[in-house]
């Protein structure tokens, strides 16, 4: 019961937050997501590592069907479920009177959007019936389209169409793919929507492929992956910095969640099959997504697109299929939101400050605001993978993956670590160091409370860039169920 109740808590604590008074909406806000995250620590507590779906639960929801309500996590949807109750909390601090900007819908329709997308990512990360997950997934939509649309910059109104054009049109593809499931399993002679009833079936090559195709491209837009990435950077640029983290950090982790539980999960054959074009695309995100990102003036936009380049090591690492790459992919995912998050909030303390978002009209800001530098700089070197901080480990591992896989494949990935280092520490250098502005207000550095919010992100960073064992102790066991139903050995050779 403690994944319902952990579902339950949030979605309650939006209902209520809408209902309350404007002043008292943050407390209350705040107060589920507290909840919710303690409530995650305890279900964490009573999770054994040795692997396996744990914590399940199963109740028949639509008989005739084979729908059930069931939830259940292993070692992936865990550290999931524990990147996205971190993150809400801080993202609520962090935007305590963000939401109050003249043209913003306001802090309670802010805090209770943030809530009912948290239940509703949770959901997805923990269900494992396919119907139930197509339906949450689709519902993620509605919190996050609000959240677009109603705070941030001018524009965002078109950037929330954008978005909700683009998540529409993959849900409507996986929906072809999730009813082929059904057909399959009723041919199988019991109609069922259950992870586990599905990974049973012997799926025929020629319907694996077909599967594949509707769930890939649906997962890849929400990754998201090239060439089905526009809508990313006009999302990131027109949001405010919290709802982007609540979108690049945790929804956008469904897509390559969802790579992983069903493409390699139920269609081992064809994901092996689809692995070329995979890579290759994989790849392109890499790069184009690095060399996009250097050309860009503003911050927010600029932020966005290196995820871009992220996600493309993320799906890198699960189609080289190794141990070590899925193992790579699994903990980048983590990083990547850790260190993203980080980046996406110093940069809105910072907007904050100077009033814009464009690079060219910065400058000097660490003369005024060293620690608010610092932190950026921080941020910075975890983007392009500094060792010593987490996303290191979760590169490194992928690189060597990519290099078993083929010389070029792990050539093109170390191309990328280079072009991150230029835009990141380009950024760096073009906001913080140099002259300011002549007629430019001295920036104020973070006060007490901004560095208490982003003060766990960056202990987080540190203490998994030289200690990430707590994290691959819990991912290693699936990776290796992952690879052992594809058929690849543990050491990642084909059989």
């Amino acid at each position: 019961m403690i994944l319902t109740l952990l579902i339950l808590l949030p979605l309650v604590g939006a209902l209520v937050t809408a209902v309350v008074p404007g002043a008292l909406a943050r407390l209350v806000g705040l107060g589920f997501a507290v909840a919710t995250l303690v409530t995650g620590v305890v279900a964490a507590t009573q999770y054994d590592v040795g692997g396996g779906m744990q914590l399940t639960e199963t109740r028949t929801w639509i008989e005739s069907l084979g729908v059930h309500y069931a939830l259940g996590v292993d070692g992936l949807g865990l550290l999931m479920v524990l990147l996205t109750v971190v993150l809400v909390p801080i993202v609520l601090l962090a935007g305590w009177r963000e939401a109050d900007a003249e043209g913003n819908s306001g802090a309670r329709a802010f805090f209770a959007w943030t809530l009912a997308l948290e239940s509703l990512s949770l959901a997805v990360f923990t269900a494992t019936d396919v119907l139930l997950f197509y339906v949450v997934f689709e519902a993620t939509l509605i919190p996050a389209y609000f959240l677009i649309g109603g705070f941030g910059r001018a524009g965002r109104g078109r950037a929330a169409t954008k978005f909700l054009i683009y998540q529409l049109a993959g849900g409507l593809i996986m929906l072809a793919s999730v009813i082929g499931l059904y057909v399959v399993s009723a041919d199988a002679g019991q109609p069922s929507f259950l992870i586990s009833d599905l990974a049973a079936i012997d799926i025929d090559e020629t319907t694996q492929r077909w599967l594949f195709v509707g769930f890939f491209i649906a997962f890849a837009i929400k990754a998201p992956m090239f060439p089905v990435h526009t809508w990313l950077a006009d999302t990131t640029e027109k949001a405010t910095t919290g709802t982007s983290v609540l979108l690049v950090c945790i929804l956008d982790k469904i897509g390559t969640f969802g790579m992983l539980r069903f493409c390699l999960g139920l269609l081992p054959d064809a994901s092996q099959w689809a692995t070329p074009v995979v890579v290759a695309l994989a790849l392109v995100s890499i790069i184009y997504g690095a060399l996009v990102a250097i050309g860009q003036d503003d911050v927010l936009r600029l932020i966005g697109l290196t995820s871009l380049s992220h996600f493309g090591f993320i799906v890198l690492g699960i189609f080289v299929f190794s141990s070590t790459g899925g193992a790579g992919a699994i903990l980048y995912m983590v990083n990547h939101g850790i260190a993203t998050a980080l980046m996406f909030l110093v940069a809105g303390f910072l907007i904050r400050r100077t009033g814009t978002a464009s690079i060219r009209e910065m400058g000097g800001v660490e003369r005024t605001a060293p620690v608010l530098a610092g932190i950026f700089l921080v941020a910075g070197l975890a983007a392009c993978g500094l060792p010593g901080l987490s996303p290191f480990v979760s590169e490194m591992l992928v690189i060597v993956a990519a290099f078993d896989h083929h010389w070029v494949v792990g050539s093109v990935a170390v191309l990328a670590i280079v072009l991150a280092a230029f835009y990141a520490l380009w950024m760096y250098q073009r906001t913080m160091t140099g002259p300011g502005r002549v007629d430019a207000v001295p920036v104020a550095d973070l006060d007490r409370r901004e560095v208490g919010i982003l003060a766990p992100l960056v202990l987080a960073l540190v203490l998994f860039g030289f200690y990430p064992m707590p994290l691959l102790d819990v991912i290693n066991p699936v990776v290796h169920d992952t690879l052992a139903g594809v058929g690849v050995s543990q050491e990642g050779g084909q059989p």
